[in-house]
């Protein structure tokens, strides 16, 4: 039994209800309006050509609790611990060879062009080692361009990686004006 069942059979006895009969901080709760929503599942404010609750389009789901992404795009599971055949290191390396070597023997420095061959390289690197056609192989492809000075230079990097399935390929270019560093990592994809 609530408090305010409580209080107000307590104050029948006397003859009368009061409100001053419950303490200040209990004050009865006021009725929630229910709006009721037509059968068809539409709301009366809801934009044209939307028919569905908003909450099944951020879950991606329709009203029955399925997926509308029809695609397939997720392959079963298949319980495999480890690659069927291991990355293949020096194909990926021949390839980082012929594209460099290809791309950058003569060229000279400057900023601008070398930032668009940083990235063209990097691309046709990533395109060519996808035609291996790697199964449940990520990779990652780097390439650094600079300036030859004479000056040092150490490029180092850092992975979370499984040493049984992992691994990486890099070559290292310089010509009169220029050096590059590229570097391809196949990281096991369970």
């Amino acid at each position: 039994m609530t408090y305010w069942k409580i209080c107000k059979q307590g104050s029948q006895k006397e003859g009368k209800a009061v409100m001053s009969d419950l303490p200040k901080d209990k004050l009865p709760k006021q009725e929630k309006k229910v709006v009721k929503l037509p059968a068809d599942g539409t709301r009366g404010k809801e934009k044209a050509g939307r028919t569905k609750d908003p909450m099944s389009n951020v879950f991606g789901l329709d009203d029955h609790g399925f997926s509308e992404d029809h695609t397939g795009g997720m392959t079963p599971n298949t319980y495999q611990l480890g690659p069927l055949k291991q990355f293949p290191v020096s194909a990926v390396s021949h390839i980082l060879k012929e594209e460099i070597n290809n791309n950058l023997h003569d060229e000279k420095y400057d900023v601008q062009h070398c930032r668009h061959l940083t990235l063209m390289l990097c691309e046709e690197i990533r395109n060519r080692v996808k035609e291996l056609l790697i199964p449940r192989f990520k990779t990652v492809v780097l390439v650094h361009i600079g300036q030859l000075n004479g000056q040092g230079m150490q490029i180092s990097s850092r992975c979370l990686w499984d040493p049984s399935f992992d691994t990486f390929t890099s070559y290292s270019f310089k010509n009169s004006s220029l050096f590059c560093s590229a570097t391809v990592y196949g990281v096991y994809f369970e």
